[in-house]
């Protein structure tokens, strides 16, 4: 409870007026010990003063005064003034003085002589009134305009819930009304209950949801945090029948922002969990991939054991692709951009794209129309692993916006573009547009504002994550690229992305590379995983290289202390010393050392500068391509 009182540092001001000059020094000496005075003989000045000092608390007037009598100067005073008033007089002028006291324009009066005692109390007594009712307006002021302005819906009720001042319905008499009819419907059953709580507990607080019409988004929710608590009024009730007041907060943003907070920290879980798995799940399709290289090279297959061989590297790289979502989920990669064919890049996603499609159960069918591509389209410049990944990402979201099924249609087209900043490797003027259209329900214009924002999805709770168009919007800016979006609720979605076409010549083809002088180079393989040694020693074997391997780092500084080698290929992680530290400690013993890093982990560390990582699993064509790319 707040309880004003003056601040003993600052002292009532009281004006005294009155026509004879030793009045007003009488009556100064008799006060001065308690309160700042001012003081004039003019009645017209007492006016002025007043006009100019409103924290005057206490008038004393005269009653007869030339000019003005004190009774009308205390009736003017009260229009520019909330001072309270006292009249001095005589008996013969009681008449005016019981007028006064009988219209309100004085609280008190006093017979000259005065008695000292009984004027200093009846002063005192005034002003701590004045004094009084000047805080009570204030407090009131205060307390309206928190009614009004308060972002917050605050209902102060009885203990019955009969409403006696609410904020919410401004401008109506509620007092007496029932309470649930200031809140909305969600809330009205809690508040029956919190108020059955508070009349022993004294308090509750709850996190209420509320859910929206559909097309809102944020999951068609809106959180209220409602608090109750008891006030100590009426005086001298107990506390089950003292009225109560209600809080009621917005906190949807809070909300969110939490559920977002905690969404960040299980996606860094994930992704050090994945980051952990991916190494050595890696290591081993590493391993099959470059086999399956290998012994194309060593064994004569017929067509049979050729379709087997495909199969076989099909699969290897479904399974690289999972790793790398998997760690893209975790933690999203910088693009690394390449050439690519795009008719033949789509061709190949057919089969995981169709999969995206289907839903849990099979109920639903949903079709895939990918006719519109044509293979005679320009190369694009992007990353492969991640369009692949958006591509998967906005067929998911068509699928989900078709309940009832559909068809998901893919094309492709050139379309003229003029954007500054280009990379050196992209054409200028020109773009490929690619559109992923549906048959589903489309978005609000509400929705479509907000479609990229991270975690904002209007699925509900555990079927979607919020960020799928994020992702595919942050690739596609990496890309030098755009994103556009065309929906109309009931009119189904298309999502285009604009990305840059990669200029004639920029890609490398290292296969066939058999060596890279008459001298054969040599190279240091440092892998802990005895099979990944193996293929990439074999790789590296073919290509003409000589080639060492090292399972330990005390090996390979052994071998580089021995002779020099023109490049090392070293595994990021090992059990004894990581890749780069490695690296450091070699380079002490041949400055000149290339290095070429690989790894089944996600790094997102910078590396030192003239190296390069080449991600795991690889073939021999990436592989020959990096080794040439840091010896050349």
């Amino acid at each position: 409870m707040t309880i004003w009182a003056p601040k003993p540092i600052k002292r009532p001001k009281v004006l005294l007026v009155d026509d004879e000059e030793e009045i007003l020094v009488a009556l100064e000496d008799l006060l001065d010990d308690e309160y700042d005075i001012l003081a004039t003989t003019d009645p017209q000045q007492a006016l002025k003063i007043l006009a100019q000092h409103k924290d005057v608390a206490t008038i004393i007037s005269d009653q007869r005064m030339p000019g003005l009598n004190g009774d009308e100067l205390l009736f003017r005073a009260r229009k520019i003034s909330d001072a309270r008033s006292l009249l001095l007089t005589g008996y013969a002028d009681l008449d005016a003085v019981v007028s006064a006291l009988n219209q309100g324009h004085i609280q008190g009066y006093a017979h000259k002589p005065w008695e000292e005692e009984g004027l200093r109390s009846l002063v005192r007594e005034v002003t701590e009134n004045s004094l009084a009712q000047r805080a009570l307006k204030t407090e009131q002021a205060l307390l309206r305009g928190l009614m009004e302005s308060s972002p917050v819906g605050l209902v102060f009720t009885t203990a019955e819930g009969q409403c006696i001042r609410s904020n919410r319905r401004a401008g109506t008499d509620e007092h007496g009304r029932d309470e649930t009819v200031h809140f909305v419907p969600a809330l009205r059953d809690e508040l029956g209950e919190m108020r059955e709580a508070v009349r022993h507990s004294g308090y509750e607080e709850r996190l209420i949801e509320e859910e929206l019409p559909s097309g809102q988004g944020e999951g068609a929710q809106r959180w209220h945090e409602v608090t109750r608590s008891t006030l100590a009024w009426p005086q001298d009730v107990p506390s089950h029948k003292a009225w109560q007041v209600v809080i009621d907060r917005d906190v949807t943003s809070r909300v969110m922002m939490e559920s977002r907070l905690r969404q960040t920290d299980k996606l860094q879980a994930l992704g050090t969990l994945a980051g952990g798995i991916a190494h050595d799940f890696n290591n081993l399709l590493g391993a099959i991939a470059g086999s399956l290289e290998l012994l194309e090279d060593v064994v004569e297959v017929g067509p049979e054991a050729q379709g087997l061989l495909e199969n076989a590297r099909g699969s290897v790289q479904r399974g690289a692709i999972i790793t790398k979502r998997l760690l893209h989920f975790g933690r999203p990669q910088v693009a690394k951009l390449e050439a690519l064919p795009f008719g033949a890049f789509l061709e190949g996603l057919r089969f995981i794209l169709a999969q995206g499609l289907k839903t849990p159960g099979g109920k639903v069918h949903s079709a895939l129309d990918m006719s519109a591509v044509s293979n005679d389209l320009p190369e694009l410049w992007t990353d492969p692993g991640q369009l692949e990944m958006a591509l998967l990402n906005l067929c998911v979201n068509a699928r989900d916006a078709m309940p009832h099924g559909g068809t998901v249609r893919i094309s492709a087209r050139v379309v003229s573009r003029d954007k500054d900043g280009l990379p050196p490797e992209c054409r200028y003027g020109e773009a490929i547009a690619i559109d992923v259209q549906d048959d589903g329900e489309g978005m609000s214009p509400e929705v479509l504002a907000r479609v990229f924002e991270p975690f904002f999805t209007t699925k509900p709770v555990g079927k979607g994550t919020g960020l799928g168009l994020s992702s595919v919007y942050g690739f596609v800016r990496q890309c030098h690229g755009d994103v556009q979006i065309d929906s109309k609720p009931g009119q189904g979605t298309c999502v285009t992305l604009i990305l840059p076409i990669a200029r004639e010549g920029e890609r490398v083809n290292s296969k066939g590379k058999k060596g890279l002088s008459k001298t054969a180079p040599r190279a240091l393989v440092l892998d802990d995983d005895e099979t990944v040694l193996r293929v990439t020693s074999g790789f590296l074997a073919q290509a003409g290289f000589n080639v060492v391997v090292a399972q330990r780092f005390e090996e390979a500084a052994a071998e580089v202390a021995h002779a020099p080698f023109d490049i090392a290929v070293i595994d990021m992680r090992m059990p004894d010393k990581d890749g780069q530290s490695s690296a450091e400690d070699l380079w002490a013993l041949q400055p000149s050392l290339k290095v070429l890093f690989v790894s089944g982990y996600s790094h997102t560390d910078a590396l030192p500068e003239g190296t390069f990582l080449l991600p795991k699993p690889f073939g021999r064509e990436a592989l020959l391509k990096a080794v040439h790319g840091l010896i050349d």
